[in-house]
Parts: C-alpha cells; structure tokens; sequence
C-alpha cells in the first residue's frame, strides 16, 4: 500500500501540470477565436495573406500541386515560401472547408504552445508563477498581433518551439531535438533557428549529438533557398533573397536607428521582465531578429504582423530559464528579483494588452455592428455561385470558400465572371470594377451588379444570376 500511495503522489504533479496546461491552452485559444470571430463579422481584413492560404489547403486537400490563383496564373506557392508542413492541415480542411477554419487552427496553435510551457514553467518556478508566465506568453504581443492579421505558416512553429524548449526546460534533450527537427518545414528561415538551438541545446546537454540537429537545419536551409524555391518560383530565385541586405542596415543610420527596430527589442525585454539575456535560450532568437532588422523591408522591422509570433516560445522559455538562475545566484538581489520576476512579466502582458487586438474587446463601441456589414454582406450575395472572381483585398478571403479567386494585381485567373472590388479600404483597382473591366478585358462585356457603401460586383453581361 506504502508504494502504491508513494506512486499515486508522484503522479498527482504531472496531473496538475497537465491539467493546467489543458485550463490554459483552452483560455488562450478561447479569447483569440473570439477576438477572430469579431474581426471576421467586422469585414476586416489585413491583407491577402488568409485568401492565399485558404486556396493554398484547398489544393492540398484535393491532393493537387498547390497553385494558388491570388498569387498569379499557375503559381506554385512551394516556390513563394517553403511551408510543406501546412499539408498536415488538409484533414482539418476536408472537415471544415472554410477560410475561417484556417483562423481557427492557428488559435488553437497558440493555445497548444501556451498549454505546452505550463509543466515545465511550474516545474521550474512553481505552480503559480509557471501558470502566469505561460499565460503571459499565450497572450503576448507578438501572438495577438499574429491573430491579428489572420492566418501564417507560422502558427505551426510556434506550438513546435514550445514543446521544444519546454523539453530543455526538463532537461529532456531527445525531445527537444525531436520537437525542433519538423520547423524547417514550417518556413526557410526556421533552418538557422533550428541550427543555432542545435548548438545550444548540445552544450546543455554536454553532447555532441544534439548537434546533429544544427546540420539538418543547415542543410534544408539550403536544400530550401537553393533548389526548391527557385526551382518552383517564377523568375527563378529565392523571392525574399535579396531583401537581407546586411551593409546598408549597418552603414544607414536611418535603418539603424529606426525606432521600429527598438520598439520590437523593447518589447521583447518588457515582456520578459527584463531578464531574457540572462539565459542562453535567448541566443535561439538571433537568427529571426537578425534577418528582420538587416532587411531592406521595412514592414520586418516593427512589433506588428506575425513576424514577432515565433519569438514568443523562445523569450518566455528564456524567461524560464533566466528566472531559475536568477534564484539560484549567489546574489541576494539577484534571488530576491528572480522571485518576483514572473509577476513582473505576468503585469506587463495586462499592461500590454491595453493596446493589443484583445484589448479592442473591451471598448463598447466595438460590438456595434460594422457600419458597412449590410453592404459587404450584400455585395457578396451579388456575385454567382461557382463565378470565378477577381478581387482587391476587402472581400477576397470572404469569396475563397466557394469561388476560384484571383486578385488584379496578378491576373491569376484569365477572363473572370465578375469583378469585386472595395473602394473604401480594399485596395481596389483605378476605376473600380468596371474600369478595371474595360483596361483588363475590353473584348468582355461586364455590367454593375451592385454598387453600394464603396463595394462594388462587375459580373460578365452574359452570365446567368
């Protein structure tokens, strides 16, 4: 009876880590979803991003190559960004076949990734201040301005990193290589990331095999940037090469300087209490910042976007860390800031969160009905079943789900049934959908289907209703 009860109180920890884990994981990804279900009845929408991606899962699902008409005619996304792990997800789209279902999973994403941190921070820093600190990572900056803007390859790294580096945090060095291997399918880059945590998590461990993981990120970096993505790019090359331009960022003091590039490593320390640096985990986020702020495009630079979402794991894991040694130092201040630490971080995610996409859910003002919900509603109504469509931006991801879809930019799909276009906040072409009608396709013949509130549907005169 003695070893029977000795078992059952060693196991009760584990259940209450995981039960944690599970409470935490289902708050994150609860609060997202509903922040995604309120941006989605609002009609906003940042960018052509979720319309690509939601085509992109409807290639795969259908078990073909995965040509995505947004980008352009025959394009083959493989060759814009390398994400083959996203094939993964045609189960949940065969299921669900909707845009808004990828939204979803990527909430779900964040969830898993905070559940995940939760053991290992309790573990290290006890059962309340681990559960703040996964909360305050789940509900960090960088992943609510992820949900933000909708749905990224990314949201498969970040549950990835977690387990990762929650598998350091145990000292558990196979599951950590393991967890980190599948991330250089996730997005090219993640190849320098998955070889710099190679490196460090073999000098935790005092190994030399973990480095093997260094290699295999080394090499899909290359097989990536090298041979796949020009091969399957349209002009032949890495599209995002030659933004990394390492000499001007340096010599420029303008990019330099760039408040942008600050505000995000402010950020970083904010959240993290200030301590991150004192772990070796933080090393794991150079690879990310590195080519972000040594980029020539600006829009790398800032805190907004999704480039910031698979820095979370890796700063709160470090915050982990960090705290640990801090109360181990032999430095009375040192213990004495370590203890507190994890409060500090949880108080700077609220602090944060005033100003983040979560936040817009308190302001009253936000649950009034979208001013122009009728007319989007109604424009999308205008446009057939089955029409194939040119769009701007404003109802793109909103017509994915039952329409080949193409945006004007690009002409991806030749001579479209109609043309849909937002002149308030789309994007929209010169001349809105008729004249982009008559510069584009002036041997069609297209009539206004519906013109209201900025909202416009141009269909082919010959197309039945």
């Amino acid at each position: 009876m003695s070893d029977e009860g000795g078992a059952r109180r060693r196991l009760a920890p584990i259940w209450r880590d995981r039960l944690a884990g599970l409470i935490v994981a289902v708050v994150v990804t609860g609060l997202y979803t509903v922040y995604s279900a309120w941006e989605w009845a609002q009609f906003t929408v940042k960018s052509w991003d979720l319309g690509i991606f939601t085509e992109l899962m409807q290639r795969y699902a259908a078990f073909q190559a995965p040509i995505v008409p947004i980008k352009g005619e025959d394009f083959n996304l493989l060759g814009d960004h390398f994400h083959p792990l996203l094939a993964i997800l045609a189960p949940v789209f065969w299921a669900f076949p909707h845009a808004f279902a990828l939204v979803v999973v990527q909430n779900v994403c964040f969830g898993l990734a905070a559940g995940l941190l939760v053991g290992p921070a309790r573990r290290r820093l006890g059962p309340a201040a681990g559960v703040v600190v996964a909360l305050a990572f789940g509900l960090a900056w960088g992943l609510e301005s992820a949900v933000e803007v909708q749905f990224h390859e990314i949201a498969l790294a970040v549950p990835l990193l977690a387990g990762s580096l929650g598998a350091y945090l145990d000292r558990r060095w196979l599951a950590a290589v393991l967890w980190a291997a599948p991330l250089v399918w996730v997005k090219e880059d993640l190849g320098i990331t998955v070889a710099v945590l190679g490196i460090v998590i073999a000098l935790a461990a005092r190994h030399w095999w973990p480095a093997l993981l260094s290699l295999w990120g080394v090499a899909w970096l290359a097989i990536a940037t090298l041979i796949v993505l020009p091969a399957l790019n349209p002009n032949g090359d890495w599209a995002y090469g030659g933004t990394i331009d390492p000499i001007g960022s340096l010599i420029d003091p303008a990019r330099l300087f760039n408040e942008q590039k600050w505000e995000t490593i402010l950020l970083l320390l904010v959240a993290t209490a200030g301590i991150l640096w004192r772990s070796p985990l933080a090393l794991v986020l150079l690879p990310t910042l590195g080519w972000r702020m040594l980029s020539s495009n600006y829009g790398y630079w800032g805190p907004t976007w999704h480039y910031s979402a698979v820095l979370m794991p890796i700063a709160f894991a470090a915050l982990v860390d960090a705290v640990t040694r801090l109360r181990a130092s032999p430095h009375r201040h040192m213990r004495a800031y370590g203890r507190v630490a994890p409060a500090v971080a949880g108080t700077a995610a609220l602090v944060l969160m005033a100003g983040l996409p979560l936040g817009t859910l308190l302001k009253p003002s936000s649950w009034q009905p979208p001013p122009r919900g009728e007319a989007a509603a109604a424009a999308l109504a205008a446009v057939p079943s089955g029409a194939s469509v040119e769009s701007d931006i404003g109802l793109m991801s909103y017509l994915v789900d039952d329409h080949d879809v193409s945006w004007w930019g690009t002409g991806g799909i030749p001579d479209p049934d109609c043309i849909v276009v937002d002149t308030v906040a789309g994007g929209a072409p010169p001349g809105g959908a008729l004249g982009r009608a008559s510069s584009a396709y002036p041997g069609i013949a297209y009539e206004m289907r519906y013109a209201d509130d900025g909202y416009q549907v141009a269909c082919r005169t010959e197309l039945s209703a």
